[in-house]
């Protein structure tokens, strides 16, 4: 980067625009709508249903069990594979604040490990320092779309017993040597987030799973835990997918793998742009990538922030500050050697503090990726 000025804008360049995927499929959507305002299947039923089963079917799964946000997903898949309060669950320290409110939610307590340098995936080093008794579970983050080495996760919680859940909200479609994201654990959760690689027009979530009781389990408790119309056998929560949404995604769900290779190529383009201050994540060739963010890291982040802002160009931070500093996890006692408060896990706290994402989304033009990497070029160091 060197120390002339930003290029006078001619457009923005948004850092994800739904308006332009939403209309390339407006009227199918259209159509999707009007059949279930016809149907009447709002809450449930058969485009639930439907769309569950071709999610399932999608991941490489038996089961696929439609929630009402990725953060359900994940509640309810813990509490579904049998996590309890007083249980520990590992979760990495660079992640989005809801993987650990989950643990919270079914009341456990997260125990935060590093991430490695080049991915920013779990450290599964950092994860056995923090082991205990109480440890039932690992929640390995597919982070930014790149699937975890689960090779190592699944050797890893054999050898101590515990469950693994896959947070795969950013990785739809994502894959691993052995298979796709939410297939690789005993039960994974996705989100439906809008802007995420696959979105609903509204909030929304999935747990897949192989299992047939953490599967039907999952069902009584997204439904006020009902076993049948009456019977409620548990306290269950009123976490259901909409008809509506569920019938938006199975439209986009056809797309998804052109979608994702077109975030690959704008990926690749990035890549080959991008000045060598400009640290990008870390590829590991024993999977494909699915860029549901293009992160990159700089000592400057802020200042590279607000001078590509001010050239019309639109970033993200993902995610600052480290969860483990959020102010929910604070009565967890989390201090350094010396006491001095949550300062340690350095490797997760230095992503935070250098961590950019650029524009990407599957309708960004190339013209547009290389006036971003021209307005990174021209930014003042």
């Amino acid at each position: 980067m060197n120390t002339t000025s930003i290029s006078p804008a001619t457009a923005e360049v948004p850092f994800v625009d739904l308006r332009r995927h939403n209309l390339a499929i407006a009227g199918e959507l259209r159509t999707a709508f009007d059949s279930v305002l016809e149907d009447g299947g709002f809450v449930l039923g058969g485009e639930v249903d439907a769309f569950e089963a071709e999610f399932a079917d999608y991941c490489g799964v038996r089961h696929g069990v439609g929630v009402g946000s990725g953060t359900a997903a994940l509640t309810l898949a813990l509490l579904a594979a049998g996590v309890q309060s007083g249980d520990e669950v590992i979760v990495p320290a660079h992640t989005y604040i809801a993987t650990a409110l989950s643990v919270l939610h079914v009341g456990a307590i997260p125990r935060f490990c590093d991430v490695d340098d080049a991915t920013g995936l779990i450290d599964l080093r950092s994860a056995a320092e923090v082991l205990s008794t109480r440890t039932v579970a690992v929640i390995p983050v597919h982070l930014y779309g790149q699937v975890c080495d689960m090779e190592a996760v699944e050797l890893f919680a054999r050898r101590h017993g515990l469950l693994v859940v896959e947070d795969a909200a950013q990785a739809h479609g994502a894959t691993w040597e052995t298979g796709r994201a939410g297939s690789l654990g005993h039960v994974g959760a996705f989100s439906f987030y809008p802007s995420k690689n696959l979105g609903a027009l509204g909030d929304g979530g999935a747990i897949c799973t192989d299992d047939d009781a953490i599967a039907e389990r999952s069902r009584r408790l997204r439904n006020l835990g009902q076993r049948r119309k009456g019977e409620h056998v548990e306290a269950g929560f009123n976490e259901r997918l909409d008809g509506l949404q569920a019938t938006m995604l199975r439209i986009k769900l056809r797309g998804l793998d052109a979608a994702n290779a077109t975030r690959r190529e704008r990926a690749a383009q990035y890549r080959d742009g991008l000045p060598e201050a400009c640290r990008p994540l870390a590829e590991d060739p024993r999977g494909e990538c699915v860029y549901h963010l293009f992160p990159i890291r700089v000592a400057n982040r802020d200042e590279l922030r607000k001078s590509l802002d001010r050239g019309g160009v639109r970033t993200g931070v993902h995610y600052w500050p480290a969860v483990h500093r959020q102010p929910p996890f604070a009565a967890h006692g989390l201090r350094d050697r010396n006491g001095h408060g949550p300062t340690y896990l350095g490797t997760a706290v230095r992503w935070s503090e250098e961590e950019l994402s650029l524009p990407i989304f599957a309708e960004l033009r190339p013209e547009e990726v290389m006036r971003v990497t021209e307005a990174i070029e021209e930014a003042p160091e």
